[in-house]
C-alpha cells in the first residue's frame, strides 16, 4: 500500500502541560500538523497515536483518524518514537493494512508547510532514501564550540581550529525535529532509523522552532506571526 502519516501525541507532557493540544494562535497546535498532512495529499491515512481521550477527540475533529489507542507501555517517559511507530505499523498489520512509507509528523510542528513536506516526499521517491527529514544550519561553526572544564573555565572542543576563520570551516546542520519520512520496512526491522541512505531538505530559522518551554512557545508564536 502507499503511505501512512503518524502523528505521535501522548497526553503526559511535562514541561508544558497539555502541550500537544495547547492553543497556538487560535487552535490546538496539533491541528497544524494534521491539516498540513491532509492538505499535502501524500498519505493514504493520517492518524494520531495517543493514550489520551481528549487528544483523540480533537484529532478526529480536525480530520485525523485514531483507529486504536496507544498502549500504556509506549506512553511513558521512556518509550521512544521508534517504539511508537513500530506499535502503530503492527496495529495496522493486524487490521490487514500495510504501508510502504511512513511519515512521523510531530504534533508541535506548525511551521511545516505543504510545499516542504511535498518537496521531501518527491526527493525521497526520486532517490529511494531510507529516511529524509528537514535540517537547519548551525548559526555558528561547531568547530569553534567551547565546553566548561572541571576547573570552571572555558576550553575549546577542538584546539585545531583555534585560529581558523569562520568562513573557512565546513558548514554543519542539525535535525529540525519536525518530521521524518521513513521506509516502513526500516521501522518494522526495529533498526536505528537515523542510519543508511539519508536525505534532507534544508529549512531556515523562520521555518522551525523547538518548543520545550513557555519561552520557546512565545518565540514560536512570534515567528509564526511573521511567517
Amino acid at each position: 500500500m502507499g503511505s501512512l502519516c503518524i502523528i505521535p501525541a501522548r497526553g503526559g507532557s511535562k514541561r508544558i502541560p497539555r502541550k500537544n493540544i495547547k492553543d497556538f494562535l487560535g487552535k490546538p497546535i496539533i491541528a497544524y500538523s494534521i491539516e498540513t498532512a491532509l492538505k499535502s495529499e501524500l498519505f493514504d491515512e493520517v492518524m494520531v497515536s495517543t493514550d489520551d481521550e481528549e487528544i483523540a477527540k480533537i484529532a478526529v475533529e480536525y480530520g485525523a483518524k485514531v483507529p486504536f489507542m496507544r498502549t500504556k507501555e509506549n506512553s511513558n517517559d521512556f518509550a521512544t518514537t521508534l517504539d511508537v511507530l513500530y506499535e502503530v505499523l503492527n496495529g495496522y498489520i493486524n487490521k490487514g493494512l500495510e504501508f510502504d512509507q511512513v511519515c512521523c509528523f510531530y504534533p508541535c510542528a506548525p511551521f511545516v508547510s505543504v510545499e516542504l513536506i511535498q518537496q521531501a516526499y518527491r526527493k525521497m521517491m526520486k532517490n529511494n532514501y531510507d529516511i529524509i527529514f528537514p535540517v537547519l544550519a548551525y548559526s555558528h561553526p561547531i568547530q569553534r564550540a567551547f565546553k566548561i572544564s572541571d576547573t570552571d573555565t572555558l576550553v575549546l572542543f577542538d584546539e585545531e581550529h583555534r585560529n581558523s576563520r569562520s568562513q573557512d570551516l565546513e558548514k554543519s546542520y542539525h535535525d529540525s525535529g519536525q518530521f521524518y519520512l521513513i521506509q516502513a520496512q526500516k521501522i518494522l526491522k526495529k533498526k536505528d532509523v537515523l542510519t543508511g541512505f539519508i536525505g534532507f531538505v534544508e529549512v531556515s530559522e523562520l521555518e522551525c522552532q523547538d518548543i520545550d518551554t513557555m519561552i520557546d512557545w512565545k518565540i514560536a508564536e512570534l515567528k509564526y506571526s511573521l511567517k
